[in-house]
């Protein structure tokens, strides 16, 4: 299973990826949208996991 992980708070998506790797699931980190958009246009994924919070120059 493929999941995206996009959060502007590092400490977070990091250990939000340590957990997903533990279980064994394929994670894809970003920090920011530019990424996380060639990330989704490339790779099926079958999750997503963002933070709505996230700040706004953090977005195209």
């Amino acid at each position: 299973m493929n999941i995206l992980v996009v959060d502007d708070e590092r400490e977070i998506a990091d250990l939000v990826e340590l957990y997903l790797k533990n279980e064994k699931y394929q994670v894809y980190k970003y920090y920011d949208s530019v990424k996380a958009i060639e990330c989704i246009e490339s790779v099926p994924l079958d999750l997503a996991i963002l933070d709505v919070m996230i700040s706004r120059e953090k977005w195209i």
